[in-house]
């Protein structure tokens, strides 16, 4: 039954959080896109049983079992943040849009096997779906067409790729002002929408603007376009911040 009445989403800007204290936070933006963001930090806080409780809840049995097999905790609380973050950001997306309730559990949450787009987030729903985490947080990203979303806790990163990162587009003194971390996860963002992600060098994303609304311009590199000749920049919208000690950044079409 659709929604009766729905308030409009707003854009972006003052729109995420990031806040690791915060279990989850689901935010609908214009795109139309649907943010959830899920604590890595208060996962880890719980007690083993609370743990168990909240996979009963939310994961299937399969994913239940998959979640045991993984021999890292780290990993372990990454994984379940994540597919929380898909999960929920599915269902608050279909119930929104589409004006249905599915229940997190029913969120089947899978990945292309194999090629260059091995490991692409992928859900039984009519919904394009992103992943990406770091530090203490995961977060999802839902939209109707492909997206792309990476998430950057900001740190000093290694020599060699800040050397790499500070090459920018000449002509273009608002790119020179974005911060390194944010750089990286513009580049990120763009081979995560095509679905490649790191198959592809990020050399392969040129930068060319950032501007004061957050949008970011990209030109492809011949490599990128050899496996997605269709990659245009001006077609896509994007949207690259600084969030609560993060670098986060979104594309989508």
């Amino acid at each position: 039954m659709p929604l009766l009445a729905r308030t409009a989403a707003p854009r972006l800007d003052g729109a995420v959080v990031l806040d690791p204290a915060r279990p989850l936070r689901v935010t609908h933006a214009r795109g139309p896109l649907t943010l959830a963001v899920v604590s890595i930090a208060w996962i880890r806080a719980r007690a083993d049983a609370d743990r168990a409780a909240i996979q009963k809840r939310h994961l299937s049995a399969e994913e239940r079992a998959r979640a045991a097999e993984l021999p890292i905790p780290k990993r372990r609380l990454e994984w379940l943040a994540g597919r929380l973050a898909v999960k929920h950001g599915v269902s608050a997306y279909l119930r929104r849009h589409g004006g249905v309730w599915v229940p997190t559990r029913e969120v089947r949450v899978g990945a292309v096997a194999r090629g260059i787009r091995a490991g692409k987030p992928t859900v039984n729903a009519p919904v394009e779906v992103g992943l990406t985490h770091s530090g203490d947080l995961a977060v999802a990203a839902c939209g109707p067409r492909p997206l792309g979303i990476d998430l950057e806790r900001t740190r000093q990163l290694p020599r060699e790729l800040a050397q790499l990162l500070t090459l920018t587009a000449p002509g273009c003194p608002v790119l020179a002002t974005m911060p390194l971390p944010l750089r990286w996860a513009c580049k990120e963002a763009v081979l995560k929408h095509f679905g490649f992600g790191l198959r592809v060098d990020t050399r392969e994303v040129e930068l060319t603007a950032w501007h004061p609304d957050g949008r970011f311009c990209w030109r492809p590199g011949p490599g990128l376009r050899r496996h997605a000749p269709g990659a245009d920049a001006a077609r896509l919208d994007s949207w690259a911040r600084e969030v609560d000690g993060y670098s986060l950044a979104l594309l989508w079409s």
